[in-house]
Parts: structure tokens; C-alpha cells; sequence
């Protein structure tokens, strides 16, 4: 398949989200055909999706969490991804499936082969070309997430969990990404914003 398919990836408060914007925007101010797209979400159905994930005065329980992530997952392959892949297109992703296999799978402690083939079958098993995994202490990106989330007057469910839950979720990236050291690559966000960029736009020309 053509294209190039890059994920962000990282706990609440890595600042992955403004990396992987600065990301798109270099690339199509530099004439590079290219999508952005955040997970949940991409999609009519994908965005109807997320509200009620992050909602944090829903209850839902894990099983039902995990299922409406892989459906508007499954939803956004079908939209956006794979024609975008098929037309020779960059897709740069907030999240993907090791998102699902670390906050399911690690934080809410979840069958993490059951979440493997769920991930497979909602992507039809297209992995990313790269992936940058934003890493930050748990507590300060907690506090930067919370903060942001306060200001902004929000509610979110992975932002109400406690730092043993972040934890466990900064652990499992941290442990996809020592098995996947080809595709993944660590970068340090407790520097300030202009040198991560640089880290992640250096890498990306590297290899691309």
C-alpha cells in the first residue's frame, strides 16, 4: 500500500497533540499532500464516538470502552485512512493502536492479546510506518492535561483516574516501545517545545 502512515502517541499532558500539528504543518507548507486526524475521533461518527468516551459523567465499564474506541477506529480506517494510504498521502495520527494497548490493555489492566486482535481487525492490520512516543513524568503531564482540561472547562474520564493509572499507561508505552524500536521513536518532552519539534521534524527527514 502507498503513503505514509505516522502515529503520535503518549499520556495526557505529553503535548503529542501540538508536536503532531506542528507536524502537518511543516509537511503541507512544504507541498506534501497530507491528512491529520485524532483518535477517537476523524469522523462524523468517530467525533459522536469520542464525546461519549470522554465524557466523565457517563459510566461506562472497560469492555464497552474498549469496543467504541476500535469502532471509531475501524470507522476512521474506512473514511480517511486507507483511501489517504491509497492516493499516496501522509496520515499523521493523535493516538492509535498503541494507545488502546496501553491505556486498556496496561492501565485498565485488560486481556492485551483480546486488545492485539481487536486492533488488527479494526485496521485491517496496517501498522504505522513511525511512530513518536512523547514521554513525560507521570505527574506533570497528569497536572498539564488537568490544567488544560480546567481552563478549557471540560470533562474527561482518563484525566479524573489517579496518578497509579498514568503510571501504568506511561509504563506500558514505554514497554511497546523497547519491542518495537524500528518503528518507535522516544522522545524526551520535559525539554522545552522547540527542541522536541526539532527531535521529531529531524527524525521524520531522516527517515523519509
Amino acid at each position: 500500500m502507498a503513503g505514509i502512515l505516522i502515529t503520535f502517541e503518549g499520556i495526557e499532558g505529553c503535548g503529542k497533540t501540538t508536536i503532531a500539528k506542528f507536524l502537518y504543518e511543516f509537511l503541507d507548507e512544504n507541498g506534501h499532500v497530507c491528512r491529520y486526524a485524532r483518535e477517537p475521533g476523524g469522523t462524523a461518527a468517530g467525533e459522536a464516538l469520542r464525546a461519549l468516551l470522554l465524557d466523565g459523567t457517563v459510566t461506562l465499564c472497560n469492555e464497552s470502552e474498549l469496543l467504541l474506541i476500535e469502532a471509531a477506529r475501524a470507522q476512521l480506517m474506512r473514511e480517511l485512512i486507507l483511501p489517504a494510504l491509497q492516493a499516496n498521502e501522509i496520515v499523521i495520527l493523535d493516538r492509535y493502536t498503541d494507545s488502546t494497548m496501553a491505556y486498556q490493555g496496561y492501565g485498565r489492566e485488560m486481556d492485551r492479546e483480546l486488545i492485539a486482535r481487536l486492533n488488527r481487525f479494526a485496521t485491517q492490520e496496517r501498522k504505522p510506518d513511525l511512530t513518536f512516543l512523547l514521554d513525560v513524568d507521570a505527574v506533570i503531564g497528569l497536572a498539564r492535561a488537568r490544567e488544560i482540561t480546567a481552563r478549557e472547562n471540560l470533562h474527561d474520564r482518563f484525566e479524573s483516574e489517579d496518578i497509579q493509572f498514568i503510571e501504568r499507561i506511561r509504563q506500558g508505552f514505554l514497554e511497546i516501545a523497547r519491542k518495537e524500536t524500528d518503528r518507535m521513536v522516544l522522545v524526551d518532552t520535559h525539554a522545552n517545545l522547540e527542541i522536541v519539534w526539532n527531535h521529531v521534524k529531524r527524525e521524520f527527514l531522516r527517515r523519509f
